[in-house]
């Protein structure tokens, strides 16, 4: 069997073919797949650093630049090669950080995993350049102004974001993480979540919130929290088999009891915000529900803003 395996390498050197890039996975000892997590402090956002001993892939890239910038501390600090930088939607606090992530990476690439993904990216963008921001949300970074006719020098979105042609990303090392996409509108229109089966853990990016308020604010309508509810519903289902670590888009990683506490929330919400008089009455039982939950000035309040009308 070497025998034949050297030969086959020999042949594909002859032909001016190189052997393949990637290895077996290997499930323990230095090389076996593993996640480091980024907790950043603007937003209370998640981004997630695989690494195998040989590459690295990184989940969403911050909010603020001096956020990504001790996001890209971390990378380094492992000292291997970013070969991808995910970013799991459309919203400014999983993508603003991408400008920095790709001045300290530039061989990296980084990828959504749709068009439709790519699309609300930019979308947003351009909504938060326009005007778009809450009073306590920063205005859009002048690097991800989106490049046009007036604004030749700008972010070009269609060519920085490249779409994945499939729904797998491998590590160099062998190891492979899961894509999933087929997602009803939930705290983004569209919504990437990455299964790793190596480390039996379930990657939910914003589809998912432990203890912080979730954001329900700007163009997230009644119809559409219910929908979010519902694909926890399904989520929770699909996964209760495999009983994965959790690791939501925002707050500490988990277990699978977040699905019913995030559905116990909406359920809430969806009350107090439908019998509330007043937005300070909701912002009080709101508070009185989930005294814990982090972002009560800043998610939940913009979440009630735009669901209670005065």
């Amino acid at each position: 069997m070497a025998t034949k395996v050297a030969g086959a390498l020999l042949s594909a050197a002859l032909l001016g073919l190189s052997a393949p890039a990637y290895a077996k996975c290997e499930t323990e000892g230095p090389n076996a797949l593993k996640v480091a997590m980024y907790k950043g402090g603007f937003a209370t956002v998640n981004s997630f650093i695989f690494s195998d001993g040989r590459s690295i892939i990184v989940l969403d890239a911050q909010r603020k630049p001096y956020e990504a910038e001790k996001l890209i501390e971390l990378i380094k600090s492992v000292n291997l090669p970013v070969t991808h930088i995910l970013i799991s939607h459309g919203h400014t606090d999983h993508f603003t950080g991408m400008p920095w992530l790709m001045d300290a990476f530039p061989d990296a690439k980084v990828v959504v995993a749709n068009e439709d993904i790519r699309k609300d990216i930019k979308d947003y963008a351009i909504y938060m350049d326009q005007g778009g921001a809450t009073e306590s949300e920063p205005i859009l970074e002048p690097r991800l102004k989106p490049k046009s006719p007036e604004n030749p020098d700008g972010f070009d979105y269609e060519s920085s974001i490249r779409i994945l042609k499939s729904h797998k990303l491998k590590l160099k090392g062998g190891c492979t993480l899961t894509l999933e996409t087929d997602y009803a509108p939930n705290e983004g229109r569209h919504m990437t979540t990455v299964y790793s089966k190596e480390l039996n853990a379930l990657f939910l990016s914003d589809l998912g919130y432990n203890h912080i308020h979730p954001w329900m604010g700007d163009d997230i309508d009644r119809a559409r929290v219910i929908s979010w509810r519902n694909e926890l519903v399904r989520v929770r289902d699909k996964y209760a088999p495999l009983n994965p670590i959790i690791y939501p888009g925002h707050g500490d990683a988990t277990d699978m009891s977040m699905f019913d506490e995030m559905i116990g929330y909406f359920d809430n919400f969806l009350h107090v915000t439908e019998t509330a008089t007043s937005r300070e009455e909701a912002m009080m039982k709101m508070k009185e529900l989930y005294p814990d939950y982090g972002e009560a000035d800043f998610f939940l309040l913009y979440s009630i803003i735009n669901h209670v009308q005065e």
